[in-house]
C-alpha cells in the first residue's frame, strides 16, 4: 500500500494509520453490542484504504470519516450508523455539559424534588445528584439510538434510572444470612461472624449502607426473622451462661428468664439501632437506603420475638419525649400465612400486633403467602415466599437445575439473592393517541415500543455481563447474590442469568378513559385485554432471548407529573387523560373515585395476576383506630392472595407534639410546622418537613384528592 497522507484539520498533514481505523469499528460497534470478526475488520480497513487511494488529492480527515462510514456501511449498517452518530460528538458534548451545568445550577440553589429519598438541600446530595444528570446525558449519547432518544423524549417510554443502569443492578433480594455466615471481607476488612443478636444488628447496617450504595432501587432483606434467630439464640445461650456462672447450677429457672430478658432488650436496642442508621446515614449515592425487611412467618421462639420486637420499636417511633416519629424506612413487610395468622391460628398475636402496627405508623404492609395466584402457588407446592423487592417488585422463579422452567418435579425455585436490572415502563395513552393519529392499529404501534423497550434491556444484560465482580464485593464475592462467589477479576455474567428484566405500565386507568371516556371503575375491559396482549409477547420475548421478562406496575413519582406534560405537549388536554396533573400508578384506579375499599380491591383484582413483576394494593383508612376494619380489609387482601399497603395520612406538630390524621394546622396549638408522611407509592415519605415538602407538584396534587387511596 502507498503512502496516504490525510490533510488534519489544522492543514498540517499526517500519515495514515490503518489501526486508527481499525479502532474506530471496534468501538462504535462496541457501543452496539456487535461483535466485528478480524476478517470484518480487515475488510473494513480495505475497504477505507481502497476508497482513499481513488482521491485525486491528498484526502482530508472528513474524506477519511466518510470512507470509513461507508466501508461500515458495507459490513453491518448498525455499526455504520453507531458511528454516524457519534461522529459530531464534540458538538453534543458541548451541548450537554451546557445542560449539565444548568441542571447543577438548579441542584445547588433551588432543589430536586424527583426522589422523596433524597435531600437535595445537603451537599453530598447535591454532588450525587449533579454527577448522575451528568452520567444520564452519557447514558443517552453513548447507549441509546437516536429512536430511542425521541421515544424518551416524547414520551412513549421511560427509561428510570438512566445514570445507574449502564453501572450496576436495580432492585434485589440480598442473602444477607449467606453474608455473614462465617465471616466476609468488607473493604479490605475481615468481620468475623457476630456472636450476638446486637452485633448481628450493627454488622446488618453496616451492610446495608455499603451494598445499597452499589446498585439502585429497592434494597431487601428477606425473611429477617429467620436470619437473626440463631444470632438470638446465641445471645441467650451467653446470658443463660453468665446466670448459672455467677449464681450457680441450681437457679435454671432464674437464669431462663434472666437469659430472656436480655435477649429481648438485645433485640429492642439492635432494631432502634438500625432505624436510626437508615434513616440518619446516606450512602454514597446520595440517599438514605431504600430498604426492606420482611418477616413473620416463622415459629421458632427467637424469631417470634424477634418479629414482634420490630413492630413494637416501630410502632413506639424515635425522637424525643413527646414527639416520636415513626421512621419510613426500613419498610415492613409481614409474611401472612392463614393458617398461622387466621382465627385460630398460632401466630395469631404476631399478626394483630402487627395490624396495631399500622394503625400507628401504616407499616407494615402485608404479602399473602397463602391465598390465590403466583406468589401463594411458590409457597404452597414448594416453601419458598417471594419476598417484594422494595416497594412493590417480584422475581420470576428461576430453578435450581432447570433455570427459567423445573427440570422435574423435584427441582426447586430459587428467590433469596437475586435482583433486576431495570425498568422501562410504556406509556400507553401516548401509544394509542399515536396510533389513531396515525390511522394506525393500536397493537401496531404497541409492537413497536415493546421491542424497542426489549432491545435496550438485551443490550443492557450484554453490557453489564461484562461489568467485573470487584464492583459489588458483598453481592457477587462474598454471596450477597445467588452464585456471588467470584473472583474479583472475574465478569459477573453467570449471576445475570437469574435477573429480571421489567417493562413498567403507567396510567392504565387514562388508557381506558382515552379508549371509550370510560374509568377502569366504569369499564376497564380494553385495560384488560391490552395487558393479557403484553404478557403474551413479553412471555414470547422470554422464550427467544432466554431473558426473564417481567410486568411492572410503575410507582411513577416525578413521572405521574412528566407523562402529563409529555402527552399535553403532543395531544393537548383531554377530559380524564391529561386533565388533571399527574397520571394514575400502574392498574391503580384514579384516587379521586369515591369508592369503598372493597370494591377498590374488587376492581384492581382483575389486573393482579397479569403484573406479576410488580404490584402493590392499598386502601385508604380515615380512622386510625378502626381495628376491626383493617383486620378486614387485609385479611380479605390476604385471602385474595394480594400484597397489601395500610394507607393513612399521618401529621405530627413539631410545636407541641400532637399528632392526628390528615391535619394542616394544628388544632391544639395552631402551629403550622408539621411533619406529614403519607404513602408515596408502595412506600412511605415525608410530603411535609417543617412547613415545606420532599415531594414533586404533581405528586402533592395526587395526594390531595386521594378519596379511596
Amino acid at each position: 500500500m502507498k503512502d496516504i497522507m490525510i490533510v488534519k484539520r489544522n492543514g498540517n498533514l499526517e500519515r495514515f494509520d490503518p489501526e486508527r481505523v481499525r479502532k474506530a469499528a471496534m468501538a462504535s460497534a462496541e457501543r452496539v453490542m456487535v461483535d466485528l470478526t478480524d476478517d470484518a475488520l480487515s475488510k473494513v480497513v480495505d475497504r477505507v484504504v481502497e476508497l482513499l487511494s481513488t482521491q485525486t488529492s491528498n484526502p482530508t480527515v472528513e474524506q477519511v470519516h466518510s470512507c470509513l462510514e461507508m466501508a461500515l456501511e458495507s459490513i453491518n449498517p448498525l455499526v455504520a450508523k453507531s458511528y454516524r452518530e457519534y461522529r459530531d460528538y464534540k458538538k453534543d458534548i458541548v451541548h450537554m455539559l451546557d445542560e449539565v451545568y444548568k441542571k447543577s445550577q438548579v441542584i445547588t440553589y433551588i432543589g430536586d424534588k424527583d426522589c422523596a429519598n433524597m435531600d437535595s438541600a445537603l451537599v453530598t446530595t447535591q454532588r450525587c445528584l449533579i454527577y448522575n444528570s451528568l452520567n444520564k446525558e452519557l447514558y443517552k449519547k453513548f447507549f441509546l439510538t437516536s429512536a430511542e432518544i425521541e421515544a424518551c423524549k416524547d414520551g412513549y417510554i421511560y427509561i428510570h434510572d438512566m445514570s445507574a443502569r449502564r453501572d450496576t443492578m436495580n432492585c434485589c433480594l440480598f442473602d444477607i444470612a449467606n453474608v455473614l455466615k462465617d465471616g466476609f471481607e468488607m473493604s479490605n476488612i475481615w468481620y468475623t461472624e457476630p456472636k450476638t443478636l446486637q452485633t448481628a444488628f450493627n454488622v446488618i447496617g453496616d451492610v446495608t449502607i455499603n451494598t445499597t450504595a452499589m446498585q439502585y432501587g429497592g434494597f431487601t432483606l428477606p425473611e429477617i426473622d429467620t436470619v437473626l434467630s440463631k444470632y438470638a439464640k446465641k445471645s441467650y445461650d451467653m446470658y443463660y451462661k453468665e446466670y448459672l456462672d455467677i449464681k450457680g447450677k441450681d437457679y435454671v429457672e432464674e437464669a431462663e428468664d434472666y437469659a430472656w430478658k436480655k435477649t429481648v432488650r438485645e433485640c429492642e436496642q439492635g432494631y432502634q439501632g438500625l432505624e436510626y442508621k437508615l434513616n440518619t446515614v446516606s450512602s454514597s449515592r446520595g440517599d438514605y437506603p431504600f430498604v426492606t425487611l420482611t418477616f413473620g412467618v416463622d415459629k421458632d421462639k427467637f424469631a417470634v420475638m424477634i418479629t414482634k420486637t420490630i413492630l413494637d420499636v416501630h410502632r413506639k417511633g424515635q425522637g424525643k419525649k413527646g414527639f416520636k416519629r415513626p421512621t419510613v424506612f426500613p419498610k415492613l413487610v409481614f409474611l401472612y400465612d392463614k393458617k398461622l395468622h387466621g382465627e385460630g391460628g398460632e401466630l395469631r398475636d404476631s399478626f394483630l400486633k402487627a395490624i396495631k402496627c399500622s394503625e400507628k405508623t401504616m407499616y407494615p404492609d402485608y404479602l399473602s403467602l397463602s391465598g390465590e395466584g403466583y406468589v401463594g402457588e411458590m409457597y404452597k407446592k414448594y416453601g419458598r415466599i417471594v419476598s417484594p423487592m422494595g416497594c412493590r417488585a417480584f422475581l420470576s422463579p428461576w430453578y435450581e437445575r432447570g433455570g427459567m422452567n423445573a427440570a422435574d418435579e423435584k427441582d426447586k425455585p430459587v428467590f433469596i439473592g437475586r435482583f433486576n436490572i431495570g425498568a422501562i415502563s410504556l406509556h400507553l395513552p401516548m401509544i394509542l393517541a399515536k396510533a389513531r393519529e396515525e390511522q394506525k392499529d393500536f397493537y401496531e404501534v404497541l409492537d413497536y415500543y415493546l421491542e424497542m423497550i426489549r432491545r435496550i434491556h438485551i443490550r443492557t444484560y450484554r453490557y453489564l455481563a461484562k461489568r467485573k465482580a470487584s464492583t459489588n464485593p458483598l453481592a457477587y464475592s462474598q454471596g450477597g447474590f445467588y452464585g456471588g462467589n467470584l473472583k474479583p477479576d472475574e465478569s459477573i455474567e453467570p449471576i445475570l442469568k437469574s435477573s429480571t428484566a421489567s417493562f413498567g405500565i403507567t396510567a392504565l386507568n387514562e388508557l381506558q378513559e382515552l379508549y371509550n371516556g370510560k374509568s377502569i371503575v366504569e369499564d376497564g375491559e380494553f385495560a384488560l385485554e391490552v395487558m393479557k396482549y403484553i404478557n403474551k409477547k413479553t412471555n414470547e420475548f422470554k422464550k427467544e432471548d432466554h431473558i426473564l421478562y417481567a410486568i411492572y406496575g410503575t410507582p411513577a413519582e416525578s413521572l405521574c407529573g412528566l407523562q402529563i406534560k409529555q402527552f399535553r405537549k403532543k395531544y393537548g388536554v383531554i377530559p380524564g387523560v391529561s386533565s388533571r396533573e399527574y397520571v394514575s400508578n400502574s392498574f391503580h384506579c384514579g384516587v379521586w373515585e369515591d369508592i369503598s375499599g372493597i370494591e377498590k380491591q374488587d376492581l384492581e383484582d382483575r389486573f393482579w395476576e397479569l403484573f406479576k413483576g410488580g404490584r402493590i394494593q392499598y386502601v385508604r383508612y380515615n380512622l386510625s383506630y378502626n381495628t376491626k376494619a383493617m383486620i378486614t380489609y387485609v385479611e380479605r387482601a390476604m385471602d385474595k392472595g394480594f400484597y397489601e399497603g395500610v394507607n393513612l395520612s399521618l401529621a405530627y406538630c413539631n410545636n407541641c407534639g400532637h399528632e392526628e390524621l390528615d391535619m394542616d394546622t394544628c388544632p391544639k396549638c395552631g402551629s403550622s410546622d408539621l411533619t406529614k408522611i403519607d404513602r408515596m407509592n408502595g412506600y412511605l415519605s415525608y410530603s411535609r418537613v417543617h412547613g415545606d415538602t420532599m415531594l414533586g407538584n404533581a405528586k402533592m396534587v395526587e395526594i390531595s384528592e386521594r378519596k379511596s387511596m
